[in-house]
């Protein structure tokens, strides 16, 4: 059996080590198994002796890592005696336990698993073999092969089909099983990806990292099985939380794609009132332009928050966003203050029209509402489109010179 190794609390994670750190004691391995761990008692020991078998049984030199998040009922002990580089990470989650292990996992390659023995420890060789052959991150897909009562109904049909499509859907990474937690990648691609989530979210974080940074993706089937000992998955607060991540990290999703189709329909909407139209086999009145005035209004508004969060992930979070770049290379502070401009000329050319009307009335009664109320809409939109310009050039101060 293998030296035992505990080590001391981790509570941070701010980067990952050298791959030349000095280990007198042990070669380095070329392969780490991490596994996160919170009170797995029932199956971590058997989870580190199949891993050590596969990897024995493949003449793969490697370790195992557990990545104890806190467990009270031995776990990290029974790992330790099982063989296991056990690391004990205070900070809660599924997202912090594997950041503590990978702090710690010594080897050029990394297999993640989880501890409930529902991964086939056997297919560790192929997912190696993969990344020897140039992968950068190899997924396991487990959706055709999984065994009586290892997926809920809900998880199988509804949960992972729908989180995994709006993950391909925003970021097309071509990976039909995101959720999968038997996975593995090149120890050299984790400064890359940046990963910093806590939770369950982690799984989308790092699928979604590697795609953006075009790094070689591969995925094969694998079976799933029954876990042992008792699941800390919380379906709709895991659930929610996996989505949020999604949206929040594709501004173009949550505000760009809403901002337009809002604004572009208050246009239609308000041109349509305004211009006295037949729709339906009726004219719009007055509360169809206030509708639309208002869809342009908040249609604008969200579109340039979206802008300004591209802007946020570009400059300060070092994201990358083929569309966003080709804009703000080819588009400039000027080009929206001349944007804002124009359409505040066009408010107040209709604003001197209902004036002149009123004043050719001799300063009568006016019923010139529509054309009033989308006057002031877009006096407002051309203010938002004109300010908002200054922001996006106040985001881009920290533009890194190419």
């Amino acid at each position: 059996m293998s030296s035992v190794k505990i080590v001391k609390t981790v509570k941070t994670v701010k980067s990952i080590p050298a791959l030349d750190q000095p280990d007198v004691a042990v070669e380095r391995p070329e392969v780490s198994v991490v596994i996160p761990c919170l009170d797995e008692a029932d199956s971590i020991e058997e989870c580190v002796r199949r891993s050590r078998a596969a990897l024995d049984q493949a003449d793969i030199r490697g370790e195992v890592v557990v990545a104890d998040n806190g467990s009270r009922d031995g776990s990290a002990e029974l790992a330790a005696g099982a063989g296991a580089h056990v690391v004990h990470v205070s900070r809660r989650g599924y997202g912090s336990a594997y950041l503590g292990g990978f702090e710690h996992a010594r080897g050029e390659y990394v297999v993640m698993l989880d501890a409930d023995l529902t991964y086939p420890f056997e297919r560790i060789p192929a997912f190696v073999q993969s990344l020897r052959d140039g992968a950068d991150l190899v997924m396991g897909d487990r959706m055709d092969n999984i065994q009586p009562g290892a997926m809920s109904w809900l998880h199988r049909y509804v949960g992972n089909p729908v989180l995994s499509g709006t993950l391909n859907l925003f970021f097309r990474t071509g990976v039909r099983d995101a959720h999968c937690g038997m996975r593995a990648l090149r120890r050299e691609v984790l400064p890359r990806l940046d990963l910093r989530t806590t939770g369950m979210e982690f799984a989308s974080e790092m699928v979604i990292r590697a795609s953006k940074e075009q790094l070689d993706i591969r995925e094969f089937p694998i079976e799933y099985h029954p876990r042992g000992g008792q699941s800390k998955l919380s379906s709709f607060r895991d659930g929610w939380r996996h989505l949020r991540f999604l949206l929040v990290h594709s501004p173009t999703h949550l505000f760009v794609i809403p901002g337009l189709a809002l604004a572009a329909l208050g246009a239609l909407v308000a041109v349509v009132s305004l211009a006295q139209i037949p729709v339906f086999g009726r004219e719009w009145q007055l509360h169809s332009m206030v509708g639309g005035a208002l869809f342009m209004i908040v249609g604008t508004q969200v579109l340039a928050l979206g802008l300004c969060a591209h802007a946020y992930g570009t400059y300060f979070m070092g994201e990358k966003d083929a569309w966003f770049d080709r804009m703000r290379a080819r588009l400039r502070l000027e080009h929206g203050l001349l944007l804002g401009g124009a359409v505040i000329a066009v408010g107040l050319a209709m604003a001197a029209v209902i004036v002149a009307v009123w004043i050719d009335r001799g300063f009568g009664a006016l019923s010139e509402e529509r054309l009033a109320i989308m006057a002031a809409t877009l006096l407002i939109v051309g203010i938002q489109i004109f300010f908002s310009s200054f922001l996006l050039s106040i985001l881009g101060l920290r533009r890194r010179p190419s």
